[in-house]
């Protein structure tokens, strides 16, 4: 009998594919295999429920992210990209309908804080601030928004600029919006994120704007990392998906805090 014909032989390949290549596809393993990919989804459950992958749409990828899972290590902007995505999407069109036309919004780095960007089809005149080389990317594709990269140093891992130019830059403008994406939330211990140079960019982003919208999915709550940004009343708006725990909803609205939840 093939290695391959038991559940526990295929299990321990998909691992070991992981860790060589960082993500699988369903389908190729399905092929790979020779089994379906009913099967294959259900390997990657149970492979899941063990804190050894996360499940992706389509696959699966390397690691472990999960709501119980300390925060204190920065994951890279391409596996950020691929977690949580469907929730991501959803924030993402939600937060974009707190703009009005006119508006000078600052869009931080974020994964999810993209998304705000890719929802600005209705729009006609905005100015898109932002120190994430991704949301400027998907802001020219417009090609009718006035877009301003700032200057500073480039975090590869997050591919944003941060450090003392970007802050002075960030000096120059008022903004009526920021869209802000954090890794950890807390009602007590408010947002943070593993790098001290994004926290203190985030700190004069949250200075020069107007209106502060967190966005961020469900897994980012009740987290915290090693650098402070804020309390949680320096935001305005939370819109987050519907997973948030009922009891830290109910605490942010005490603090008359907007909170909106989406379902993926």
């Amino acid at each position: 009998m093939d290695i391959y014909d038991s559940a526990q032989g295929r299990r321990s390949a998909i691992l070991q594919l992981l860790k060589s290549d960082s993500s699988v596809n369903v389908t190729e393993l399905s092929n790979r295999f020779g089994v379906s990919e009913v099967t294959i989804r259900k390997d990657l459950r149970i492979l899941k429920e063990r804190k050894l992958l996360v499940r992706v749409h389509g696959g699966a990828i390397l690691g472990a992210t999960t709501a119980s899972e300390p925060a204190a290590e920065e994951r890279h902007l391409s596996f950020k990209k691929m977690v949580n995505m469907r929730e991501k999407e959803a924030i993402g069109r939600a937060a974009a309908k707190y703009i009005r036309n006119g508006d000078t919004i600052l869009v931080d780095s974020g994964t999810t804080a993209l998304e705000v960007v890719k929802n600005l089809q209705q729009f006609d005149d905005l100015t898109i601030i932002t120190n994430s080389i991704s949301a400027m990317t998907e802001a020219l594709k417009y090609k009718r928004f006035n877009v301003i990269l700032l200057g500073g140093t480039v975090r590869e891992a997050s591919m944003s600029m941060v450090g003392p130019l970007a802050e002075s830059n960030l000096k120059l403008f008022y903004c009526d919006k920021l869209f802000l994406g954090v890794d950890s939330f807390s009602v007590e211990t408010g947002l943070s994120t593993p790098s001290v140079d994004e926290a203190s960019t985030n700190q004069v982003m949250i200075s020069r704007a107007r209106e502060v919208i967190g966005v961020f999915d469900s897994s980012k709550v009740n987290k915290r990392a090693l650098a402070f940004i804020a309390d949680v009343d320096k935001i305005n708006t939370i819109v987050t998906d519907n997973n948030m725990p009922a009891n830290v909803k109910r605490q942010l609205k005490s603090m008359n805090i907007n909170v909106e939840t989406v379902i993926p």
